[in-house]
């Protein structure tokens, strides 16, 4: 997508506009996203949440207007508490976030009280791991590197160290009570978390990506993995009954 940046208007003239055209009879409106935050590009477009308590359902939707590319993310004024929910549970706060940090563009007396919730969600924290769940992760992590250490495929070990690199950075973050991340978010979460183990991922997988070195990325992974018991296989089970059980 290509959208020409001459003479266009700034970000929160452009989104006041906007909303003043398309969404006139919302009740509140935020600007959001990487402009907010002083981390825009040359590819950056304008994330705008919406709350118009006429909507029957929330949708969201990805148009080019007043010279901007533009992302809109549409609620009522109940729907957007189902949003910050799923987001809750798959710890990627998305929407709280953009809601926390958004600017201002319209706000007939709600705004307030959404970004009150928005925030406490943030604050609190996604769901601690119980014991069960770190067991499970610490499988799976367990059975990625030894597919990792054992593959001779160029290939293939390309995708297993980006699935590897998933499963670490969710099990780093999770374990200690962080928000995960998807994306450019990845990194963000865990520089956020630890910069300087941040610092000793990223030489670990780009060693690999680079070299086609493993050592690192295997080192990493056992790091990660001890304090909580280190690689598991053996003797582990996923919905096996007991045999006493009647």
């Amino acid at each position: 997508m290509e959208v020409r940046q001459l003479d266009r208007l700034n970000p929160i003239q452009a989104a006041t506009q906007f909303i003043e055209e398309r969404f006139p009879n919302c009740q509140g409106a935020l600007l959001a996203g990487s402009i907010v935050r002083g981390e825009a590009t040359e590819t950056s477009d304008l994330d705008i949440v919406i709350f118009d308590k006429a909507l029957e359902t929330a949708f969201r939707e990805s148009l080019v207007a007043l010279g901007w590319p533009i992302e809109t993310f549409v609620h009522n004024l109940s729907s957007y508490k189902y949003f910050f929910q799923q987001d809750y549970e798959r710890a990627r706060p998305s929407l709280p976030k953009m809601v926390s940090e958004g600017i201002v563009i319209k706000d007939e007396g709600i705004i307030q009280t959404i970004k009150g919730e928005a925030n406490e969600l943030l604050n609190r924290g996604p769901e601690k791991w119980s014991e069960e769940t770190v067991t499970m992760k610490r499988y799976f992590i367990t059975d990625t590197l030894d597919d990792f250490i054992g593959s001779k495929n160029r290939d293939e070990d390309i995708f297993i160290a980006n699935a590897l690199a998933d499963l670490v950075h969710e099990f780093v973050l999770r374990i200690n009570g962080r928000w995960i991340g998807s994306s450019k978010w990845v990194m963000r979460a865990l520089k956020k978390y630890d910069a300087t183990f941040t610092d000793e991922f990223v030489v670990a997988f780009d060693e690999f990506y680079r070299l086609g070195e493993k050592g690192k990325i295997i080192i990493l992974v056992d790091k990660v993995l001890e304090p909580y018991g280190g690689r598991l296989f053996d003797g582990f089970s996923l919905g096996k009954k007991d045999s006493t059980d009647s």
